[in-house]
């Protein structure tokens, strides 16, 4: 087994604001609260302990319980779950979609980024205890973005008609996703576990939200990770001051569009990840999850013809709490307010739109949690590895963009210099003294020198170009052997992990792939991936 890290931002795949985060740069400093290094939890642990109180836990408790009525508990995510009722205890979280059979690779490194730190803690600060907690998206109703997965470079595809949060999405139609997927996976000891874990979760549950506890909890449970399902009414009613808050004074929205003002004023290449509405909350029914909007003194909820006054509205929130559902503004406070939570560890994504909210988190008394960039992930085998070594080429290099790539194995190769930088320098050295020249002569003729310069550094790009282009088509074999591994390793030129599913390496390495991830990701190292996982 053989891993090895480089920074993500020599990856060229992360952003401007995820890689001035993780150089701590001053100017991101006020949208965050304490940087993810390991002494740092001390102070978090500490805010966080005198802001959560003893009534919340146990309703979280009882909750987690209630939740977990008809799944089989391991004993490690049993005694953490029970040590949630202690006032030493805090949670780690990471969240995501219920994507169809857990979607993006990624969605692994979220949720052992999460394990992995809590075991770094532990060892950190003895005297506590912590959680790694997976907060499903069940309320979400974007049921495109979560309706397939890809398998060895094929759309596995769920079809069907959803409305409202796809966590209550029944199961239809998945019996026969299931046979089109086992078709493909084929014979093998393997091969028989990733069917009847599809089976197991998505042909014995009834929603959604069951099918994804299940399937998580059959990965994941000797790990101790507890799932949770924010779709809870006894959980939304610790949340009931802040939905009235959000519903009559707006202060999400006065909050969030300040601070998107500053992150503007900052740099030009930020980009705002989402916007504020003035009521960032849905309402939750039966099919339906719509927004809801105040319209002269009247409260609506878009597409049905449900309106309240504004005291109509607050017995409604105080009677069924678990019919406002937050969203993506809303929810990490609804996260914060229910769970002792100390670190969220997120994507690059979702990171961008957390440093939106700090000032809404301050302003509604809830310590902000800190921020860590999950775990990225590169997978090779070695047999790749063995192709690149004789191709002369490294796997850092197969990081770079394929014309780049191709251009940079083309100047290697070639025995023939086609760099013409120096050529270009000795130019602009002849330049110079025509520039000084002109100046003690004629001014005018400055601008035709100029012109000529630029003419002179034209035909040598020219010619760089196209001795560079003759020397690819020499050397074409030897380019398509690599770009062939770059595609392997980086579907549609994209990061791995944005492509591929968990499926394609549980078939040849099973139960290794987790075992291997949590023995080598280090949540705190800051650093990209790359691992042979043979």
């Amino acid at each position: 087994m053989h891993s090895e890290c480089i920074p993500f931002k020599e990856t060229g795949y992360f952003s401007d604001l995820i890689c001035d985060y993780l150089e701590e740069s001053a100017q991101l400093k006020p949208f965050y609260n304490r940087f993810p290094n390991i002494e740092n939890f001390k102070a978090q642990i500490v805010e966080k302990q005198s802001n959560y109180s003893k009534q919340s836990r146990q309703v979280l408790v009882d909750s987690i319980k209630n939740q977990y009525q008809n799944i089989h508990v391991s004993k490690e995510t049993e005694l953490n779950i029970e040590s949630l009722n202690q006032e030493n205890t805090f949670t780690i979280t990471t969240g995501h979609q219920l994507n169809l059979f857990t979607g993006p690779l990624y969605f692994f490194y979220k949720i052992v980024s999460a394990i992995n730190l809590c075991k770094d803690l532990k060892k950190q600060y003895p005297e506590y205890n912590f959680v790694p907690v997976y907060w499903m998206a069940s309320e979400d109703h974007d049921f495109e973005e979560i309706n397939f997965f890809n398998y060895q470079g094929k759309k596995v595809q769920w079809s069907k008609n959803v409305s409202g949060a796809v966590g209550e999405s029944s199961l239809e139609g998945l019996d026969e996703v299931c046979k089109v997927f086992s078709g493909e996976l084929g014979p093998g000891k393997n091969a028989d576990a990733l069917k009847n874990l599809f089976k197991e979760s998505y042909l014995n549950h009834n929603t959604l939200t069951g099918a994804t506890r299940y399937l998580v909890n059959s990965l994941f449970s000797k790990h101790g990770l507890v799932i949770l399902d924010g779709n809870d009414a006894d959980l939304k009613r610790l949340f009931v001051p802040f939905i009235k808050e959000e519903l009559i004074n707006n202060i999400s929205f006065k909050n969030v569009s300040e601070t998107n003002e500053r992150l503007n004023k900052l740099d030009t290449n930020y980009k705002i990840q989402v916007n504020p509405r003035e009521i960032n909350l849905f309402y939750l029914d039966k099919n339906l999850r719509e927004r809801i909007v105040e319209e002269d003194g009247k409260y609506h909820v878009l597409e049905t013809d449900l309106f309240w006054s504004k005291e109509e509205l607050m017995t409604e929130v105080e009677k069924h709490p678990e019919q406002f559902s937050p969203n993506v503004i809303t929810r990490p406070l609804y996260q914060e307010v229910v769970l002792p939570n100390l670190c969220y560890i997120g994507g690059g994504g979702e990171l961008a739109y957390w440093f939106q909210l700090k000032s809404n988190f301050e302003s509604q008394n809830i310590p902000f949690p800190i921020l860590l960039l999950r775990n990225s992930v590169l997978l090779f085998s070695k047999k790749q590895k063995g192709k690149l070594d004789k191709l002369d080429v490294t796997i850092k290099d197969l990081f770079l963009k394929q014309d780049h790539l191709i251009s940079k194995v083309t100047k290697q190769l070639s025995k023939i210099d086609i760099d013409f930088s120096s050529q270009k320098e000795f130019l602009n050295k002849q330049f110079k003294d025509l520039y000084a020249l002109a100046e003690q002569t004629d001014k005018s003729f400055v601008g035709a020198v100029a012109a000529q310069e630029r003419k002179q550094i034209k035909g040598l790009e020219h010619l760089e170009k196209r001795l560079l282009k003759a020397q690819k088509r020499k050397f074409q074999d030897h380019i398509e052997r690599i770009t062939e591994i770059q595609k392997e390793l980086f579907p549609n030129q994209s990061l791995q992990e944005r492509q591929a599913n968990f499926s394609s390496f549980y078939l040849e390495f099973g139960d290794q792939l987790i075992d291997e991830l949590v023995l080598n990701l280090q949540p705190l190292k800051g650093e990209f991936t790359i691992l042979n996982l043979d």
